[in-house]
């Protein structure tokens, strides 16, 4: 099936779950089969691309069910990913991504690398005094959602935690801005518009949250996602700062969950994935890959009254029609 495990090298299931989206996305192991090999032993140790092309290369050829990721375990060490050290999934993805993209010496791959994960949002700052606006681009690797609104009360779909994310907020009182046209401080309204979206599209939920008390408290609550998502059916003309071409590949198909079970404190992650050639549901508990089926992903929606239970936290979404 091409489904292979990875063996917990030392609280390694955070890192294992990544490694597998990364891996089974063949549109990212088209890049990473393009790379330029390091010259000299001590650079192949060091090389997070280089050790990631070595693993799949492992797990494609290999007859085993499962293979060990201590070389590359290693060599992220260097770079301060350590084993033995519970990490946040969301945290470690933009770690590993931001090494990988570093690391890659052909200009053109790291164009490709950004335009398949990189997604593009306009910020807007209006003055509510002298309505002067400032507008500024920026680039994001993950639409952080929130699953609480400004009430904190629970948003009870991906759609809501979308709509939630790109409302207009306003900045009153001890969050007002300096206006320059105005001379003083003022009351603002801070919007995003979405720009552009990238082929593979990596959702964070923000399942952990902080109390007054700086205690970490896990959200399990209820939350659906589909497995087609349409952004041009979720978000308003207003929401949006995109031509027709753009919004016309704004549908996308889920490809991947990455799921969190036990508390933040003592937490296991795994990953349901969808094979690309295969068009069926796996699911990569380290070690052990098992098919599944829709039933089973849907599990990771989440419930109130289990808190340990197992809640998706990134939701990685596929382009249906890439240009």
């Amino acid at each position: 099936t091409g489904a292979v495990g990875l063996y917990n090298v030392g609280q390694t299931c955070c890192l294992n779950s990544l490694l597998q989206v990364f891996l089974m996305n063949i549109r990212f192991t088209g890049i990473l089969r393009r790379i330029t090999v390091p010259p000299r032993a001590v650079q192949k140790r060091r090389s997070v691309p280089y050790q990631m092309l070595l693993l799949l290369e492992e797990m494609q050829c290999g007859k085993r069910k499962a293979v060990s990721p201590i070389d590359l375990a290693y060599c992220l060490s260097a770079y301060r990913v350590n084993l033995f050290v519970q990490y946040d999934a969301a945290q470690l993805f933009l770690t590993l991504w931001n090494l990988i993209k570093r690391q890659m010496k052909k200009p053109e791959l790291v164009e490709e690398l950004s335009y398949l994960y990189t997604i593009c949002v306009q910020e807007h700052l209006a003055c509510q005094k002298c309505s002067s606006e400032t507008k500024r681009n920026s680039s994001m690797l993950t639409l952080p959602l929130p699953v609480l609104d400004s009430n904190s009360h629970m948003l009870k779909t991906l759609e809501d935690c979308l709509q939630c994310f790109f409302r207009p907020e306003e900045l009153t009182d001890h969050n007002m801005c300096f206006c320059e046209q105005c001379g003083r401080k003022t009351p603002f309204l801070q919007s995003m518009k979405l720009v552009h979206l990238p082929q593979t599209l990596t959702i964070h939920l923000k399942r952990f949250c902080f109390e007054k008390s700086a205690y970490v408290h896990k959200l399990s609550h209820y939350l659906p996602f589909p497995q087609d998502l349409d952004f041009n059916a979720i978000l308003t003309e207003n929401q949006c700062q995109a031509d027709d071409n753009e919004k016309a590949t704004w549908q996308y198909e889920l490809f991947a969950v990455v799921a969190h079970s036990g508390s933040t404190s003592c937490g296991h992650y795994c990953a349901y994935i969808r094979s690309l050639t295969e068009c069926k549901w796996y699911c990569f508990n380290d070690s052990e890959v098992c098919q599944v089926w829709w039933d089973d992903v849907k599990h990771t929606y989440g419930h109130c009254n289990l808190h340990w239970g197992e809640t998706a936290y990134l939701l990685i979404y596929m382009k249906k029609h890439p240009q």
